[in-house]
């Protein structure tokens, strides 16, 4: 007797449901309706007997039996993903945050496709958790405030230098010279780097120092250009201003100092054997060395360089 067919468009219904706690979330991340997904995962409860959601007013959250199902099914599909990859290779995704890609690698992307026209690179932002199989991303670069997902492999690439810029006109009226100056300026901070004036009061010693921002910006971004306009300090990696400082349009009138993260690249474990792949990570790690940065002596606790 030959076994049933296996019902995957219902599976991955159910999967994707039990995975994100929402069937409108599940229909949305497999591009079908709220209704699709409601009725696949009542298809198999009837198939099976047996409950696989609870229904909540706003979520769902699967039943023992379900837990048990999604489990299953998320590193069936899992595999089933990277079994095409590797026989049918696409095209290379590289993630990394919009400030990274704006600043950073955008402005050298023409030097890789000039000497590299035949590898397709397709970009992706996000600057935090990546589930690299899932959302098919090939390297990604990250700040060490992350962990890297089960799938890819952690370098660590350079240590993030960081320090107060400002317009050059703006260091000057002020006559920043010394890190107790900054009393005097308007300090500009990131909310998605709630932390980063601390943290270089710590770099720099000087913990007597009571620096907090006067304005928040929305985005890394955001806060560096509205230093580049002339709206007072913003704190910022040497690696996104640099080109701005050596433009003119920026000023660090205190210098650098190491902080307490570094930049590293995720590589996508079951991809690494593949030629563009490799000469994608190589050019990443000639350009970050090229910025003159200081790479650390070693990389940190279970991290190792790709192949």
């Amino acid at each position: 007797m030959s076994n049933p067919r296996l019902p995957l468009n219902a599976l991955r219904a159910f999967e994707a449901a039990a995975r994100l706690g929402s069937m409108s979330a599940a229909a949305t991340e497999l591009g079908v309706t709220h209704g699709a997904v409601s009725r696949h995962v009542r298809g198999l409860e009837a198939q099976f007997g047996l409950p696989l959601l609870e229904r909540g007013p706003r979520a769902v959250s699967p039943t023992p039996e379900g837990a048990r199902l999604a489990g299953e099914l998320g590193e069936a599909f899992e595999r089933m993903q990277v079994a095409v990859a590797q026989v049918q290779p696409g095209p290379l995704t590289l993630s990394c945050s919009a400030t990274v890609m704006m600043r950073w690698l955008i402005p050298r992307l023409e030097t890789f496709k000039r000497a590299h026209p035949a590898i397709e690179l397709r970009l992706n932002i996000n600057h935090g958790d990546v589930d690299f199989i899932r959302d098919e991303i090939s390297v990604a670069i990250r700040n060490s405030m992350y962990q890297p997902p089960p799938h890819a492999v952690a370098e660590t690439l350079i240590r993030e230098e960081i320090g107060p810029v400002c317009h050059p006109d703006y260091a000057a009226r002020l006559g920043i010279a010394r890190p107790e100056d900054l009393a005097r300026a308007r300090i500009l901070g990131s909310a998605t780097r709630l932390r980063a004036w601390t943290e270089w009061i710590a770099a720099v010693g000087r913990q007597d120092l009571v620096i907090a921002p006067h304005e928040v910006f929305g985005h890394f971004y955001l806060v560096i250009q509205a230093a580049a306009c002339g709206l007072g300090f913003a704190l910022a990696p040497r690696l996104l201003v640099e080109d701005e400082i050596r433009a003119g349009h920026l000023v660090a009138p205190l210098g650098f100092a190491p902080g307490p993260h570094h930049l590293q690249l995720w590589t996508a474990e079951h991809l690494r054997t593949r030629a563009d792949l490799r000469t994608v990570v190589a050019w990443l790690r000639h350009e970050m060395g090229a910025a003159g940065l200081r790479r650390p002596a070693a990389d940190g606790p279970g991290s190792h360089a790709p192949a």
